[in-house]
């Protein structure tokens, strides 16, 4: 047995390190990811970088690191994309970080590219640097970049890597294109509301007042609403800030998070929507973390990273605890009771046949067709919907502008 120092990174971004004993290294990762951590380096106690000496001076290292802004989701595809060129073609490590860090138009690309190749240069590996900066390079493409080095593959992966980033990012923008039409129509509500409140509601309280009758509920309410905005508008941003913050906490607060993935599991066509694009991410991190050469079981680790949802999440990761005691990854994915049948079989079909990357790569594909479909019939059901809710919010304007005229002809006919 040998006493593996090792460096890894929790599951909210927390770096970590520690001692575990293990046969080997390959055991020493198993028994790290074990306690639900992801190895980003394992040193062995036979190498000199074990020593003392060399331990504090990487911690020192750590400490003097560059603070470096974060890259968008655009900007870190040309910076994969790039490098990955670049060392197919043949440039060095060092040289490609060279270009990017002279040559390219964002700023963050060159401070990011500069501070890489410095301390690339001072001895440490690509996957160790880039794990130091987890909010920018997470943990997959940490784990990723580890597997390229250490197959000598690096551009291969990077290769993968770019066209995962690129898919992630149109499923970004498909997700986007969904909401953005129903956020613009409460936009347009609000705005229709704040104005009707502020302006046109005072107006008429004046003549509803030389009536004297008594007003509808909803228009005394709509009336003192607009007093209040109106003697207190000061508080607005006030209060839409406590709102906003107060719906970000509650959207991290576990127990919401978990209730709220329930519950969107329970809606008809929001279920699908929502497990399609999580298992469009999970296939292909999963696949292309297979042709990288990562064990099973750290592609299950990785891909279950991207997921959101926090019911699948935990689903899933029950599966690669199963693989881990040596199920079969079709029955442990099976046994999460969460995945789509036909991915169940084209995954059984794979690992039967040997060919589990074509299988993986189809599976992919069909997830993509499938997602397309939900999201095109989510656009066509939305519209109508939206146009039901502005409808509505002018008639309930309209009623609480017009009831009391209604009401004192109603007198006078009388």
């Amino acid at each position: 047995m040998k006493t593996y120092k090792y460096f890894a990174i929790k599951k909210d971004g927390t770096k970590v390190e520690g001692k575990i004993e293990a046969e080997n290294e390959k055991e020493a990762r198993s028994a790290i990811m074990q306690l639900n951590l992801l190895p980003t380096r394992i040193v062995n106690p036979d190498d000199s970088a074990y020593t003392q000496t060399a331990v504090r001076k990487k911690q020192a290292e750590e400490r003097r690191q560059v603070r470096l802004g974060k890259l968008s989701g655009r900007e870190k595809i040309d910076f994969t994309a790039t490098l990955q060129t670049l060392l197919k073609a043949g440039v060095p490590l060092i040289e490609a970080l060279v270009f990017l860090e002279t040559d390219t138009n964002s700023s963050r690309m060159k401070s990011i590219s500069a501070e890489l190749r410095r301390q690339i240069i001072a001895g440490s590996s690509f996957a160790d640097v880039i794990s130091k900066y987890p909010q920018i390079f997470d943990s997959l493409y940490t784990g990723l970049v580890r597997a390229g080095e250490e197959s000598g593959e690096l551009d291969v992966t990077l290769e993968r890597m770019s066209g995962l980033l690129k898919k992630q990012d149109d499923l970004k923008s498909k997700i986007i294109g969904v909401l953005a039409y129903p956020c613009i129509i409460l936009v347009f509500a609000a705005i229709i509301v704040l104005v009707m409140l502020t302006f046109v509601f005072p107006k008429f309280a004046e003549m509803y007042e030389g009536m004297g009758a008594e007003l509808p509920w909803i228009t005394q309410m709509c009336i003192d609403a607009g007093k209040f905005m109106a003697e207190f508008w000061m508080l607005l941003p006030i209060i839409g800030g406590a709102i906003y913050w107060g719906i970000i906490l509650l959207f991290h607060w576990d127990p919401f998070k978990r209730a709220l993935d329930k519950f969107l599991l329970s809606i008809p066509l929001i279920r699908d929507f929502v497990k399609l694009a999580e298992f469009s991410n999970f296939i292909s991190v999963m696949l292309v973390s297979y042709e990288a050469g990562v064990p099973i079981v750290d592609c299950l680790y990785l891909a279950n990273y991207t997921v959101g949802n926090t019911v699948l999440k935990e689903a899933i990761d029950g599966s690669r605890i199963k693989v881990q005691q040596g199920l079969h990854l079709s029955s442990s994915l099976k046994s999460a009771g969460v995945m789509p049948p036909i991915l169940l079989f084209m995954v059984s079909t794979g690992e039967q046949s040997g060919k589990l990357g074509e299988m993986l790569a189809k599976a992919s594909e069909y997830i993509d067709n499938q997602l397309d479909r939900v999201i095109d019939m989510m656009t066509k059901f939305i519209e109508p919907l939206m146009l039901v809710f502005i409808g509505g919010v002018v008639l309930v304007m309209a009623l609480a502008l017009y009831l009391p005229l209604f009401q004192s002809y109603s007198n006078i006919g009388n």
